[in-house]
């Protein structure tokens, strides 16, 4: 009889065990799982830790996280876009498109026109390297310390990505756009620091007044090997489009190779959302210029 009961036993046990099983509540996902594209989580540590997954992480999305830096004054925000993979690749180091906004926006205007969503898709199909993309904040534009977001841009913001995220860390995987009021520091900086960046985009830019009067001076300045990548596009309806055409004109003066579009539409998030894909997709065009492929040398005998 004991032999019995121990028999019955031992066959139930399975279907015991897969009751038990079925019942159990599934857990909620860690926080070291990725985070959809649209969702903004805490400031992220220095080190990401890196997340096991049964599934090909270049089919999911990126991971949009926010930081600031408390040394700066005032804080200086940031969004961070961390491509697929970037979690499960410890060892792999990318390149980094910094976007700047627009006047009267934040750090989420490009993540409203689809910028990460874009980049998810480039990444997956394999027509984008992965990448990262830095959301630089300058909302207080309108305060004494707005002048001085530029400073902290090159200064403080790019050196702590470079040290805290796994970049690759030089002009040739660093990339440069802004619209608006961002492309209007995008040309500043396409003028005074033109060592930082490799590519250098200007969407719908607003010059500066101070640069403006002084583009004839700054332009030849450029050294003509020292010219990043450069696009510039603008709508037919663009309060600004006079500025921005003679800028072109100038550049064109002194023979520096550009991409330069004209497009039906004004100075509206429509017009930025309509080409947020072509934007992306010359970036990337650079990025995929970059990347360098392994070399191996055979020793000398």
């Amino acid at each position: 009889m004991k032999c019995l009961r121990l028999v019955l036993l031992v066959l139930f046990m399975p279907g015991l065990s897969a009751c038990a099983s079925l019942n159990k509540p599934v857990s909620a996902p860690t926080a070291a799982e990725p985070v959809p594209t649209a969702e903004i989580t805490s400031t992220p540590s220095p080190t990401l830790p890196p997340t096991p997954t049964a599934v090909n992480c270049l089919g999911l999305p990126g991971q949009l996280v926010s930081g600031a830096l408390d040394t700066t004054t005032p804080p200086q925000q940031y969004l961070i876009y961390l491509p697929p993979c970037y979690g499960q690749n410890p060892d792999q180091r990318y390149s980094v498109l910094y976007l700047l906004h627009g006047q009267l926006s934040t750090d989420s205007q490009w993540v409203d026109l689809g910028a990460p969503a874009v980049a998810d898709s480039l990444i997956s199909s394999g027509a984008a390297p992965p990448f990262i993309i830095v959301l630089p904040d300058d909302r207080y534009w309108n305060l004494p310390s707005g002048d001085g977001f530029g400073d902290r841009l090159i200064n403080d913001l790019i050196p702590f990505i470079d040290g805290n995220y796994r970049t690759l860390a030089d002009r040739t995987h660093r990339a440069l756009g802004g619209l608006s009021r961002g492309g209007g520091w995008a040309v500043h900086i396409l003028l005074t620091q033109y060592g930082l960046f490799a590519s250098i985009g200007l969407h719908s830019a607003v010059i500066f007044d101070n640069d403006a009067r002084e583009l004839r001076v700054l332009v030849p300045d450029v050294p003509a090997d020292a010219w990043p990548r450069l696009w510039l596009d603008v709508g037919d309806g663009d309060g600004g489009l006079g500025k921005i055409q003679a800028f072109e004109s100038l550049i064109n003066a002194y023979e520096v190779p550009h991409e330069w579009r004209m497009y039906t539409g004004g100075h509206t998030n429509s017009y930025w959302h309509a080409h947020i894909t072509e934007y992306l997709e010359w970036y990337a065009e650079g990025f995929r210029e970059s990347a360098s492929p392994v070399v191996t040398t055979t020793p000398a005998p």
